[in-house]
């Protein structure tokens, strides 16, 4: 190949990914993942983690199948960002440091109710003075406790990680709400375009579902309250959706230059070939309903990639089930795609997995190219009524066989954080 056949269209290194791990709800490592994400299956189902009688959701994608020393969001979310890590750097064929930089997008964290019930339990009454806070810590002056102070470091998961699979530089932890794990592959694909390396690694992890996250969601209107059966609950892009899955997950991906992966005589997974980002002030939680940060955020990431909407053979969608995202998604695409909105086939993995939060972008990123490389289109499952006023090829029910050449992927989160990715296959 020419040393062009590795630029993109603005000259740029093109960005391949060489190895992928996933964990979601429905399981543990790729193969099993996209089996059962391709079959329809669900990963929701009822809440065992913490008591949930007398909440209007009682439903849930936890992953609750890996060993962790200590049951907090810091661990679950590094033993997810760990296992992904390990199966993505074997699918790549790398072993020893990777001495590329680590991109982690992670959860905010915070103590755990039951953490602070604790610490409140061995305050003094001489210490009592009306401030939680300062109780706590003259708690923790006296004698330190080190599992906690792991539990609440917000950086902790990536210096870990860093130090397990040998990454290069400090580690960059980053947290843009529901579009976390796409910024963390966008982070990635600039490092490499920049020529500050020719790998990266993109990881997104989110373990931290508990009763305080779900009320809080709850108390937002935000959630599914269809909790029999759990498998049901999730319906994008349906007339009588209610809310999404709240769930867990974690996704790794290394990036390599294109150029660089050839040489070494790496498996070309895909090509990131655009990302697209923008901000939304609209609410603190809510998009804004006519759909413009979106459509900005659609339309850059397609100019990234130097493609037209026509180019585009599949739509893996944010989808998240609540009836103001699912419309103002909608609204976004159809302005975009336009006439051709109808014919393009658009699909929600949180239709199966739930919504997996930081992790939701990376998770998707790689359902994307897995569509690239096997053919196949996942569904959207309980598409039983469909909303008339979104009219979408939702994929209803029944995987597809679809030979995709770029795909779309949608991240639109909290906090107007809004990122697309263009997926694209290896060029020939």
């Amino acid at each position: 190949m020419t040393k062009d056949a590795y630029k993109d269209h603005l000259g740029r290194p093109l960005v391949a990914v060489t190895g992928m791990g996933v964990v979601t709800s429905l399981g543990q490592g790729l193969e099993d993942n996209w089996a059962r994400l391709t079959a329809g299956e669900s990963g929701i189902h009822t809440i065992t983690r913490f008591p949930s009688d007398g909440l209007s959701t009682r439903i849930c994608g936890t992953v609750d199948f890996i060993d962790i020393p200590a049951p907090n969001a810091v661990e679950r979310s590094y033993a997810f960002a760990r296992e992904t890590t390990v199966e993505a750097l074997a699918q790549a064929g790398l072993s020893g440091d990777f001495g590329g930089p680590l991109f982690l997008a992670a959860p905010p964290i915070e103590p755990e109710w039951t953490a602070r019930f604790e610490l409140g339990d061995r305050v003094r009454p001489d210490q009592m003075n009306g401030n939680a806070y300062e109780q706590f810590l003259a708690v923790l002056r006296e004698n330190a406790d080190p599992a906690l102070h792991e539990a609440i470091l917000f950086g902790s998961i990536s210096e870990r990680l860093a130090d397990r699979f040998g990454t290069r530089g400090l580690p960059v932890t980053l947290s843009t709400a529901c579009a976390s794990g796409a910024t963390a592959i966008q982070l990635g694909v600039e490092a490499i375009r920049q020529g500050r390396t020719d790998r990266a690694l993109s990881v997104a992890t989110d373990g931290s579902v508990s009763a305080e996250a779900l009320i809080r969601f709850s108390l937002l209107s935000a959630l599914s309250t269809n909790n029999d059966p759990p498998q049901k609950a999730s319906r994008p892009f349906t007339k009588d959706r209610d809310g999404f899955v709240i769930a867990e997950g974690a996704a790794s991906l290394v990036l390599e230059s294109l150029e660089s992966a050839i040489a070494r005589g790496a498996n070309i997974m895909g090509i990131v070939s655009g990302c697209g980002e923008k901000a939304d002030h609209f609410h603190r939680t809510r998009s804004s309903p006519d759909g413009g940060p979106a459509i900005a955020t659609i339309s850059a990431a397609l100019e990234d990639a130097g493609l037209a909407a026509e180019d585009v053979g599949y739509i893996n969608a944010h989808g998240t089930s609540t009836p103001e995202n699912d419309k103002m998604e909608y609204l976004a695409l159809s302005t975009v795609f336009g006439e051709r909105m109808p014919q393009v086939p658009v699909s929600s993995n949180k239709s199966m997995i739930g919504h997996t939060l930081t992790a939701a972008g990376a998770v998707e990123a790689v359902f994307s190219l897995m569509t690239i490389a096997t053919g196949v289109i996942p569904p959207t499952i309980n598409y039983d009524i469909p909303d008339p006023a979104i009219e979408l090829d939702a994929v209803p029910n029944v995987k597809r066989d679809a030979q995709v050449t770029s795909v779309l992927s949608n991240s639109f989160g909290f906090g107007g954080q809004n990122a697309c990715l263009v997926m694209s296959a290896e060029p020939a």
